[in-house]
């Protein structure tokens, strides 16, 4: 069996020129980063104004398992579905972050014959945007730190500094630094950490900016720490505003790429979906959807975070409609939510199987209240069973929900047909009634107990006296009219990784609050979610080479 490195090799991409001229885009609104890859204008955007919008699709999943779903995957493989169908669609994919890569979740362009291409570029330095945000970020952090080291005219709290540095990479040793050690000259000795890049505000930011200008409006509100009287200290009142705006002027251009079978691809921006927003960028977004009759978009881990923040954050802040949503499973990773060890995968398990189908109900539930049709995606692997799609089957069409089988890891786009026809039917025939969970006008506990109790199934939320403490700064601040953003596992509805299935009769336990004034959201942290995550055992990066003639080797 070829790997994805290998297949992606033997794909036979097209010149990104040719790519961009499907779907209109002229070679001046174009800069090219080699043959296959490129940033567009953002005058594109301005151009196209006044061109009715295409159609949105958001492919979501259920709970992230050790067995795998193919969330990606069944979004490249779905837009590759449309276009064999007749429709001009376009996918649009977050950037791949360093950290996972080279530690243990892989990569994020696809797998088998569902990839975007040149896969090698993408999951690794790409054109540079991360690093780009990075730098961005850690300017602020060598801003902040000289104006204390300088007289600190701003009277800032050592204490109350709230603005850490980054890094694109898993490396728990610097989740907690000190820093400004041995005399006057290093600076002002004071604790400090890392967050994988990622997790930078400046990240969320690029994401939900809809323009430079906007941009630049919003790195100025970024709060990087607060002064004796407790007031906050922004971007703007340490100067740094314009020269970071600088660092991400071609940063915050889309990124134009194709799929195996040459569909266009925007892969641009990625927060993750368990500590930030989790969506890519506002601007990749709204140029599709002029370009393209169908855009499908995905939203990150399982629709509990990833969706749920898509339609109350990223949709409420640009004006986003999503006429369809696509909720991914595995027939293997739902036997894992109904209690089966990974080892036991393979054989026939009704019961167990019966017993995971209740995580994907809820997530079937879930996207009913924002008033969007969805239709299940089951990726399929070799040893599902008859009777196991039987039993999902009839469990999803209880809840008016159909079931399609998606092939398109084996088959590619040919594998995507049904889904794709399936998902033209619910946008022609069903009309979409989206709206929000919540008004962001409402007080910070509302919001997060209306997700707790709605989204996750809670049945109450605990906050720590540190969370207690931080609303209340907030409120009087008048800093608590914005969405909320939980950071919370990935694993569980729930804030506990091991209660998979569909847990009932649990509280979620609020510990930390802080707030992304740039960036427009409140990021609300459950249990002990890490903002740099660590390496495993035995790290992907261990299995990596590249031979003497630069063919890369253990890329997935």
């Amino acid at each position: 069996m070829k790997t994805d490195v290998q297949i992606a090799n033997e794909a036979k991409m097209i010149p990104i020129m040719e790519v961009a001229k499907k779907i209109g885009i002229e070679e001046d609104d174009l800069e090219l980063y080699g043959n296959y890859k490129a940033k567009v204008s953002l005058d594109l955007l301005e151009k196209q104004k006044e061109k009715p919008d295409g159609k949105l699709v958001l492919v979501t999943a259920i709970n992230p398992t050790p067995a795998g779903e193919g969330k990606t995957t069944t979004n490249i493989g779905l837009s590759m579905g449309l276009n064999k169908i007749g429709k001009k669609a376009i996918t649009t994919l977050r950037e791949p972050s360093l950290g996972p890569c080279f530690g243990v979740k892989g990569g994020a362009a696809g797998g088998g014959y569902s990839q975007v291409v040149p896969m090698e570029d993408i999951n690794l330095h790409f054109t540079g945007d991360i690093h780009a945000i990075t730098t961005a970020n850690n300017l602020v952090a060598a801003l902040l730190d000289n104006h204390i080291h300088q007289g600190n005219k701003l009277k800032i709290d050592t204490r109350k500094i709230v603005w850490k540095r980054v890094l694109d990479m898993n490396d728990r040793a610097l989740r907690n630094i000190v820093v400004g050690l041995r005399g006057r000259a290093n600076g002002v000795p004071r604790e400090d950490g890392f967050d994988i890049s990622v997790a930078s505000e400046v990240m969320a930011i690029l994401c939900l900016a809809t323009d430079l200008d906007d941009l630049r409006q919003r790195i100025s509100k970024m709060i990087v720490a607060y002064d004796l009287d407790g007031n906050p200290v922004t971007a703007d009142d340490i100067e740094a505003t314009g020269a970071v705006t600088l660092l991400l002027k071609d940063a915050i251009k889309p990124n134009l790429v194709q799929t195996i079978e040459n569909t266009p691809a925007f892969i641009h921006g990625g927060p993750f979906a368990n500590i930030a927003h989790g969506c890519n960028s506002v601007i990749a977004t709204k140029l599709a959807l002029k370009l393209g009759d169908y855009v499908v978009t995905e939203a990150g881990f399982g629709a509990d975070l990833g969706a749920e923040k898509f339609c109350n954050i990223k949709c409420r802040f640009a004006g986003l409609s999503p006429e369809a949503v696509v909720i991914v499973a595995t027939v293997r990773a739902l036997k894992m939510h109904g209690g089966l060890p990974k080892k036991e995968l393979e054989g026939e398990n009704l019961e167990a199987l019966g017993q995971g189908i209740e995580n994907l109900e809820k997530h079937i539930e879930n996207i009913a209240k924002f008033g969007i049709s969805s239709v299940v995606a089951i990726n399929k692997f070799p040893t599902d069973t008859e009777n196991e799609i039987n039993l999902l089957r009839e469990k999803s069409e209880k809840l008016g929900v159909n079931v399609v089988l998606s092939e398109v890891w084996a088959n590619g786009g040919d594998g995507g047909v049904e889904l794709a026809k399936k998902v033209v039917e619910i946008v022609e025939e069903k009309k979409s009634c989206f709206a929000p969970l919540y008004d962001s006008n409402e007080s910070i506990k509302t919001k997060v107990e209306k997700i707790a109790k709605e989204i996750y199934g809670a049945s109450g939320v605990k906050y720590s006296r540190k969370a207690e403490k931080k609303i209340k700064e907030l409120e009087k601040l008048k800093l608590d009219k914005m969405p909320i953003c939980m950071a919370k596992t990935q694993y569980s509805l729930s804030d506990d990784p091991t209660l998979l299935g569909r847990p009932s009769e649990f509280d979620i336990s609020i510990a930390d609050v802080i707030v992304s004034a740039g960036a427009g959201f409140i990021v609300v942290l459950t249990g002990n979610i890490m903002r740099m995550p660590g390496l495993p055992k035995i790290p992907a990066a261990n299995n990596m080479a590249i031979t003497k003639d630069g063919k890369i080797t253990g890329l997935f």
